[in-house]
C-alpha cells in the first residue's frame, strides 16, 4: 500500500467515525427532546434511516436534516412499537425470574416454551427498526414481516444479534463510548445487514409495501 492509499484510506476511516459521532449525536439530542419517554425510539428508527440512505450510495444528504423529517415522519408508529416491544420484553423478564425462583419442579415444555417466545422476541425486536426506516407500512405489518424475514433469514438475524450484543458489549467495557458511538455503529451494521434482505425482497416483490425514498 503506497503513501496515497494510506492517506485516502485513513481520509474515509475519519470521515465515518465523524459521521457515525454525528448520528449518536443527534440520537442523544433527539432522545432528549422526546424526554426519553418519547423519543428513544423514533430517534433510533431515524438513526437507522440515516444509515440507509448512507449505505445506498446518498452519501451527500443533509445529516440533520434527513435525521429530522425521519423522526417526524416516524414518531407515532416508532413509540407505538418500541413501548408496546418493552412491555413485551419486561413480562418477558418477569416471567424469567419467576421460572428462576420456582420451587417446585416445572414441566420442561414450560421452561422450553418460554425461551421459544423469547427467541421469537429477538427477532421481532431486531427487524422491526430496520423494516421502519427502509418500508413503509402499518405498525401491524412491520410486527408480522419482521417474524417472517427474521425467521427465514436466521442466518442474518444470528448476524445482526452478533453485532448488537458486541457492540454492547464492548460499550459497557468503554461507557466512553456510549454517547458518540454505540448507536451509530448497532444503526450502520444492523441496516446494512438488513439491506443484504431488503434489496433482494424489493427485487422480488415479496412484500407489497412502499419503500420511501
Amino acid at each position: 500500500m503506497n503513501g496515497n492509499q494510506i492517506v485516502t484510506t485513513l481520509d474515509v476511516i475519519l470521515h465515518w467515525i465523524m459521521r457515525l459521532a454525528l448520528l449518536n449525536s443527534l440520537w442523544l439530542l433527539y432522545s432528549l427532546r422526546g424526554l426519553i419517554v418519547g423519543g428513544v425510539f423514533p430517534a433510533l428508527v431515524a438513526s437507522m434511516g440515516v444509515s440507509r440512505k448512507w449505505l445506498m450510495g446518498d452519501e451527500d444528504i443533509k445529516i440533520w436534516k434527513t435525521f429530522k423529517g425521519i423522526y417526524r415522519q416516524e414518531f407515532t408508529k416508532a413509540n407505538i412499537i418500541g413501548w408496546l416491544l418493552t412491555v413485551i420484553g419486561s413480562l418477558l423478564y418477569l416471567n424469567y425470574r419467576l421460572l428462576e425462583s420456582s420451587t417446585s419442579e416445572v414441566m420442561f415444555i414450560i421452561p422450553f416454551a418460554f425461551y421459544l417466545i423469547c427467541f421469537f422476541y429477538v427477532i421481532v425486536f431486531l427487524w422491526t427498526f430496520p423494516m421502519l426506516a427502509h418500508y413503509d407500512a402499518t405498525w401491524q405489518q412491520h410486527l408480522k414481516n419482521a417474524f417472517v424475514v427474521g425467521l427465514t433469514k436466521i442466518h442474518f438475524t444470528l448476524a445482526s444479534g452478533v453485532v448488537v450484543f458486541a457492540i454492547c458489549y464492548y460499550s459497557l467495557g468503554f461507557p466512553g463510548l456510549i454517547p458518540f458511538f454505540t448507536i451509530g455503529f448497532i444503526s450502520v451494521g444492523c441496516m446494512w445487514l438488513s439491506l443484504q434482505v431488503f434489496q433482494k425482497l424489493d427485487l422480488h416483490s415479496t412484500f407489497p409495501m412502499v419503500v420511501p425514498e
